[in-house]
């Protein structure tokens, strides 16, 4: 026997958590041919080791009328497969995988080395362990589906009992994790993950039973009591039957504040840090390189919290990134400047020099890089120089091509988080021109699609509210607000307070694009209330008092505002507007002469409705023909609403003001 038949037998991963698929010991997927091949994979798979007759796989392949030659095809299917999967295996030796033997064929698989049967071995591991090693062994487990077992063939009777009882198991296994989490003392995570699970799968009464009990544990009685109505009512209507004795316990028990369902007071998670941080402190050296990629991971995570959280990370970051510049390591440098991976949907930085500053650094260190680093580190530090320079830093150009880069590399890794961020950064500089909307919406959808199947849930917000952005900008205010009620209910269910800002915001712009000024006017200065503690000063400064002026102009109102508003970074458009109100038209005039073009970013068509609005009035031919060739790609758009913030109007409304204008003098 030829020597590496004993000793280089090739490892093979079989996954039947979704569609059938094998891979190599690298990790590269095995070419299976054709769909018959595909199916005598996964029936042998099915037969979990045991031998299936010929005859047996004829029938279940071909059902009751087999080709003449069935017998011969299986035989070359099998032979296929066995080259696919032992493709070293010498000439004329028996296969150790797909064997032959008696009246059929087996697949002498490893337990270890097909995901369904290790999901079953950790789910059955996982009852013998403490909460916290249970819930982490019960989480990898459920990470191992792709999709519905043996996906692609949902249809075949040979394949449906297996599949429906890997199905129970999944949903049992979810199940149990809830109780680990509850046990452990984290009834938040519990309610979290529970919440969905009811949605897809309401007559699961035990699930309803633990969601209640997390919300109630979580302090949130009237939500428990709400669950438990709702999983009564749906059991009425789709099952025709009444809740069981369990669920109706759980109700009088919550009632009356049964001192069962509560187990203390104690603060679990408080106890947890504690101890980790000591651990941390004690461990690892202070002046550990370590300790710089970790500052930036905790200031990842902090950003997210809003107010003086975001501030607080924004300070620290940029600490953390001068101080692993200092040290002299480029790649040090890379990881902590591309953990900070924040979604970001607002494209004027709140802090502008620090922007800069960070987009130099992420420079100089893809410069440094030596050859060998890796892909994903110059991937994300070209997503940070996209990001960063949100369209308004110098040189937009090469932003661009930072994003295009970016995505590229994160497509050809098969990074989800990787692919996300660089398509943030792609959005960030997808304002060359007016009317991109329909562009950004499908970026916006991308990033959706991509977070909701990897749990990417603050990428999952980012990509609703990009397409709230985006349906806005066109009027589809159904759509948006669909986009709108997701990013909220994503928001609540995992505390992303900044989320409501853009929301709050949101339904005040729907407003004012719909109902009279008033009534804009009222719904702009309760969304302004939003912004206070926000920690958005990029955002915040001058919003209210430029949404008001757009307001009256959409509404064909004279441009008036108090002498002392701050108009923050939207100075330069507003003042020959203000200027004109004033009866001062010759400063009007030379403040026109020498304004520059609005830039790149959110409210790019709101800021040129103004300047056009300034020139007609002035009769400034130069500058109304510029803004008609700025705003025309917009026509069929809201004037600024493409922030998802404010309007001036259809654009439309504008170009006909310009066209007019221009065409009197023309005559």
């Amino acid at each position: 026997m030829n020597a590496c038949t004993l000793r280089c037998v090739r490892v093979v991963e079989f996954g039947v958590l979704g569609a059938v698929a094998a891979w190599g010991e690298s990790g590269e997927p095995i070419a299976l041919k054709g769909p018959r091949h595909r199916a005598v994979l996964a029936r042998l798979l099915v037969a979990r080791r045991r031998v299936v007759p010929v005859p047996r796989l004829v029938e279940d392949l071909w059902g009751g009328e087999p080709p003449a030659d069935a017998v011969g095809t299986v035989r070359t299917f099998v032979a296929g497969l066995r080259r696919a999967l032992e493709p070293e295996r010498p000439r004329r030796t028996a296969s150790r995988l797909l064997v032959t033997e008696g009246p059929g064929y087996a697949l002498r698989a490893e337990p270890a080395h097909v995901d369904a049967w290790r999901f079953e071995h950790a789910v059955a591991a996982s009852a013998d362990l403490l909460p916290a090693q249970a819930v982490a062994r019960l989480t990898e487990a459920l990470e191992l589906w792709r999709g519905p077992a043996y996906a692609d063939f949902a249809e075949e009777p040979w394949a449906r009992a297996e599949r429906s009882r890997l199905a129970a198991l999944r949903l049992t296994t979810v199940e149990r994790r809830a109780e680990a989490q509850l046990a452990l003392g984290a009834p938040a995570d519990a309610a979290a993950d529970l919440d969905a699970h009811v949605a897809e799968h309401p007559w699961r009464e035990d699930a309803w039973q633990l969601l209640a009990l997390a919300l109630y544990r979580s302090g949130r009685q009237a939500d428990a009591l709400s669950v438990l109505r709702r999983a009564r009512q749906l059991l009425r209507e789709h099952l025709g039957v009444e809740p069981g004795p369990r669920l109706r316990r759980t109700e009088q028990d919550i009632l009356r504040h049964a001192d069962h369902l509560d187990p203390g007071p104690s603060d679990t998670a408080a106890q947890v840090w504690a101890e980790a941080s000591a651990s941390y402190e004690s461990m690892v050296p202070l002046r550990a390189r370590t300790r710089l990629e970790s500052t930036a991971g905790l200031m990842r995570d902090l950003a997210v919290t809003g107010g003086g959280g975001l501030e607080a990370a924004r300070r620290h970051r940029a600490a953390a990134v001068a101080a692993a510049e200092q040290l002299g390591d480029p790649e040090l440098t890379a990881r902590v400047i591309g953990v900070y991976d924040v979604p970001a949907v607002w494209t004027r930085s709140d802090d502008p020099a620090q922007a800069e500053r960070l987009v130099g650094a992420a420079e100089r260190t893809l410069r440094l890089l030596p050859p060998g680093a890796p892909e994903a580190a110059r991937a994300r530090l070209l997503a940070t120089v996209a990001l960063e320079s949100r369209g308004t830093l110098p040189d937009g150009t090469r932003a661009l091509q930072a994003a295009h880069q970016a995505v590229a590399g994160a497509r050809r890794l098969e990074d989800a988080n990787l692919l996300v961020f660089a398509l943030n950064g792609l959005f960030m500089q997808t304002f060359e021109r007016a009317g991109l909307a329909g562009r950004r919406d499908g970026i916006g959808a991308e990033i959706t699609e991509v977070a909701a199947r990897h749990g990417l849930f603050t990428y999952e917000v980012l990509g609703h509210l990009i397409r709230l952005q985006a349906r806005c900008a066109t009027a589809d205010f159904t759509a948006a607000d669909r986009h709108a009620a997701a990013a909220d209910a994503l928001a609540e269910r995992h505390a992303l307070p900044l989320v409501a800002v853009f929301t709050t915001w949101y339904r005040a712009l729907r407003t004012a694009a719909t109902g009279p000024p008033h009534l804009g006017e009222s719904a702009y200065r309760a969304a302004a209330r939003s912004l206070d503690g926000a920690g958005m000063p990029g955002l915040e400064h001058g919003l209210l008092p430029l949404a008001l002026l757009c307001l009256r102009l959409h509404h064909g109102l004279p441009a008036t505002a108090d002498p002392h508003t701050d108009w923050g970074p939207y100075e330069p458009w507003v003042r020959p507007l203000l200027l004109l109100a004033e009866g001062r038209d010759q400063d009007a005039v030379r403040t026109l002469a020498a304004v520059p073009s609005p830039p790149g970013d959110l409210l790019h068509e709101a800021l040129w409705s103004l300047l056009a609005r300034a020139a007609v009035q002035v009769d400034d031919r130069p500058l109304m023909r510029r803004a008609q060739e700025a705003l025309g790609p917009a026509r069929g758009e809201l004037a600024g609403a493409a922030s998802g913030l404010l309007t001036a109007g259809p654009v439309a409304g504008h170009l006909d003001a310009l066209a007019t204008a221009l065409a009197v003098h023309a005559s």
